[in-house]
């Protein structure tokens, strides 16, 4: 080949020096661009945080705190306000546990965890609550934010409403399952506050929260709060795991007649969180049973007069006639049975409270209902009635919302409250 000409070499030294600026202007905008993704996701919850909270729920005391008004993602403890405002609902009559609900195309295209809905299909209540319980499936939480608000937006303000009236102020809700949404943000705190609220405005309902298996479609599933069967006098409430809040739980747990409620948000698994919950809960009752402080908080509930904790405790008179002889009433009225006792004698304290003109004599009798190879079922009873204020009773309390059936019985003995 002969030399290039004059006008060939220029432009081959333009072709191999480029001007420098667009190169360096690219990559300041690159570096600009990397250092904005880094202040943001460093700032946002995006990575779990470690939260803790542990509470007297029959007092309020708080025997525990860590970085408990910091705000996270709830992931499934989401379905426990789901679930409060499902509740409400079936006290105020407005749904029935045999209501069915349809199965829209968006809430069966809900990921995982889920029952495989089928768009245009229908599902009990009872088994919608069953189903957010054991299986935390978010097909079924958007079918009842759908059923009930119309759309799972609207559903979404609607339990946020629900949680600024519950004191849960620093709590976001933006759908009905917890999957992931960067709005959506509570604390420990505020779910401590929301299992209160679960316990003491609806016991007829909370025994839901301590079912270990649910069958639907053939399929059994197993409740994921494993707590259940390892750890002595749990009955609820809630797990929750997505991948930005880490692993949290909700557990509740009754021992020698008193109920402490833990929340521990951001696990690095199921199983450390589980063991982190139960070493609190430890702390918890050795501090509320054996230190002369668990005098102090038994008194507290009673000097606030004006609480709701106050109308459920209306018990006072029910407990001291236990050592009375009975009344000479053979009628008694029924308002529940569950798996737990906790739960029984809580309706029969809320049932006086109703209608204390007809039950303020009677006395709460909690009747195990035994079956082979299965837990009993305690029956929850306001017994010592004449037969005319059994009835007007029972009449009186489904004016209300509550369960009542009226039961004779001969022969009643007496035993203290558990």
């Amino acid at each position: 080949m002969g030399r290039p000409n004059e006008k060939t070499l220029p432009n081959r030294h333009k072709k191999n020096n480029r001007p420098a600026q667009p190169q360096r202007l690219r990559r300041s905008i690159f570096g600009i661009a990397a250092l904005f993704a880094f202040l943001v996701f460093s700032v946002s919850p995006s990575v779990a945080k470690y939260a803790s909270f542990v509470i007297d729920a029959e007092s309020g005391q708080v025997l525990h705190q860590a970085n408990a008004d910091t705000r996270n993602y709830p992931a499934s403890l989401t379905k426990m306000m789901t679930l409060y405002l499902v509740f409400e609902a079936l006290h105020e009559k407005k749904w029935s546990l045999n209501k069915r609900l349809k199965v829209s195309a968006r809430a069966a295209r809900q990921p995982a965890s889920k029952l495989a809905l089928k768009r245009g299909t229908t599902i009990r209540v009872r088994d919608a609550i069953l189903a957010l319980v054991t299986k935390s499936a978010n097909d079924v939480a958007s079918v009842i934010a759908e059923g009930m608000s119309g759309s799972e937006r609207n559903f979404g303000l609607k339990m946020t409403a629900k949680a600024r009236k519950l004191g849960m102020s620093r709590t976001t809700f933006r759908n009905a399952s917890g999957l992931p949404n960067r709005a959506q943000l509570s604390t420990a705190r505020d779910m401590g506050t929301l299992a209160r609220a679960l316990i003491r405005d609806y016991p007829q309902y909370y025994h839901y929260f301590s079912t270990e298996s649910f069958r639907y479609g053939g399929l059994t599933h197993k409740n994921h709060n494993k707590l259940l069967k390892s750890y002595s006098g749990a009955d609820g409430i809630k797990t929750g795991y997505i991948r930005a809040s880490g692993f949290n739980l909700v557990a509740s747990v009754e021992r020698d007649d008193r109920r402490l409620i833990g929340v521990v948000f951001g696990g690095k698994s199921s199983g450390s969180r589980n063991r982190h919950m139960t070493s609190l809960l430890d702390k918890g009752f050795q501090a509320v049973l054996g230190q002369p402080a668990t005098q102090v908080a038994k008194s507290s509930p009673r000097k606030k007069s004006a609480t709701p904790k106050k109308v459920v405790r209306a018990k006072t008179p029910a407990k001291a006639k236990t050592s009375r002889p009975v009344p000479d009433g053979d009628y008694a009225v029924q308002v529940g049975a569950y798996r737990y006792k906790s739960p029984a004698i809580a309706i029969a304290r809320k049932a006086i409270a109703y209608v204390p003109s007809y039950l303020s004599d009677g006395i709460i009798k909690i009747v195990p209902l035994r079956k082979k190879k299965r837990r009993p079922l305690y029956r929850a009873r306001i017994a010592g009635l004449e037969k005319k204020a059994a009835f007007r009773a029972c009449y009186a309390l489904e004016k209300k919302g509550m369960d009542c059936l009226v039961v004779v019985m001969k022969n009643l003995q007496v035993a203290s409250l558990p």
